[in-house]
């Protein structure tokens, strides 16, 4: 952060004597961080109060209505004599995030802004600032960065995907509870062909929806194969609305319990944070970001235990997912989970490594999605991760303690990815295979 600073005060020199003259450190009132985040924060309320609750920013072309998401407190800073910058996201009706420059004059509690530019859409920049050999900063284009190589790709994409699993030795009747992708908004499934021993049937759980194969099995299915085979047309998800009633994904689930505990971290990692749901929920998302490390060794993650993920602050997709729904729902953001898999984007075919989940939050009367794990993986994709998922990605399954019918003796399902096996009524892991093969 001191290289911005030092960056950004070359950029705002006064450029003439006379300003030079006129001012000195003595007329200068003290200007700290916080003086410049309520100068930037007073003026987007303001000008979104007279606006109809909206800030407007015409960009490229389009006319604008955006909502406030945070102010980069790592990037306030103060210029020069009575000069300051501020680096702001606000989020468009859609879910695209626009990252804007703000330069601003004036003292504390009496600051106008000057210069409004947008830097970045969704964490792509349209500019950098390069400085010239005059000692002055200028925008510059930015290089077409490819994101496929962090593991992305916009827009759409097809594929072929095989579910694939081994059965182990049984020695008693079993029965296993597999999850079959449903077409929605975002994804097209087209079943191939499903391949199973003993007897099987297709349920639906009541609450969310979820297709799910059932299977009844006996010793002599030991070590047979079962495999899942569906195209998938699967397109980038953005912020949407649906039929759902949010307030649903308000309720404490097993893993994901709603008590002082979380609500005390969510109350503290909100502080001084003004502004909406979305403001809210940004502040949440880098908390969990800046609290959790992916790691997966010893016992205890991969269930998407949030108290493990609090108490631990480290474990997989499933537990950063859980805790920050946890946080969220304590504060009365609505959030909900689902899970699947993301295919590679820098190869057309070939095996992928495991499930893969992520969450959504409710806010401005539309479902966000959000992928933190991922964010924290690939900082520069921590803007794009709120609000979007990739399109190489198939959704399994989505929502918490399913309930179905039959159902496991285990109880209510925690999330379905893999198979949910239990032999003579005790459960037993099972690891699938999964591949794919990209459409043309």
């Amino acid at each position: 952060m001191r290289v911005l600073f030092v960056v950004l005060l070359a950029f705002a020199l006064p450029s003439s004597a006379e300003e030079e003259k006129c001012t000195t450190l003595d007329t200068i009132p003290n200007v700290v961080t916080n003086d410049i985040k309520a100068g930037i924060e007073k003026h987007i309320e303001d000008v979104s109060k007279a606006s109809g609750g909206y800030f407007p920013i015409t960009f490229d072309g389009k006319d604008m209505k955006l909502k406030l998401v945070r102010v980069h407190m790592e990037y306030l800073a103060n210029l020069g004599p009575r000069r300051h910058f501020a680096c702001v996201d606000l989020a468009s009706e859609e879910g695209n995030v626009y990252d804007v420059d703000f330069f601003l004059s004036g003292d504390p509690g009496d600051m106008t802004v000057t210069e409004t530019t947008v830097h970045k859409l969704n964490g792509r920049p349209f500019y950098l600032w390069r400085e010239q050999e005059n000692g002055v900063w200028i925008h510059v284009d930015a290089d077409e960065a490819s994101r496929e190589l962090l593991g992305v790709v916009e827009g759409t994409d097809q594929f072929e995907f095989t579910y694939q699993a081994t059965l182990p030795n049984m020695t008693e009747p079993a029965k296993m509870w597999v999850p079959i992708p449903s077409t929605d908004d975002f994804q097209t499934i087209k079943v191939n062909r499903i391949e199973v021993p003993g007897k099987h049937q297709i349920l639906k759980d009541a609450k969310f929806g979820n297709q799910i194969l059932y299977i009844e099995l006996e010793p002599i299915d030991s070590g047979k194969t079962m495999v899942l085979h569906f195209d998938v047309d699967r397109r980038e998800k953005a912020v949407h609305a649906d039929e759902t009633s949010p307030e649903i994904y308000l309720e404490p689930q097993m893993f994901v319990p709603n008590n002082e505990k979380f609500q005390a971290i969510a109350e503290e990692a909100l502080v001084d944070k003004n502004g909406g749901d979305l403001v809210r929920a940004r502040a949440l998302y880098d908390h969990t970001i800046d609290s959790m490390k992916y790691a997966k060794f010893g016992s205890g993650w991969g269930n998407g235990d949030a108290e493990f993920a609090c108490d631990s602050s480290r474990g997989n997709c499933t537990d950063y997912h859980s805790y920050f729904i946890a946080l969220c729902r304590t504060v009365d953001i609505p959030a909900r989970f689902a899970i699947g898999a993301a295919v590679p984007s820098s190869r057309d075919n070939g095996g992928v490594s495991g499930y893969h989940c992520w969450a959504e939050f409710y806010a401005e009367g539309k479902w966000w999605p959000v992928d933190i794990s991922e964010a924290d993986k690939y900082t520069s994709l921590s803007t794009y991760y709120f609000g979007r998922n990739p399109a190489n990605r198939v959704e399994f399954s989505r929502g918490r303690d399913l309930i179905v019918s039959p159902g496991p003796n285990s109880g209510p399902i925690n999330f379905l990815a893999y198979p949910l096996l239990e032999v003579g009524g005790k459960p037993v892991k099972v690891k699938p295979q999964f591949g794919f093969q990209r459409i043309g």
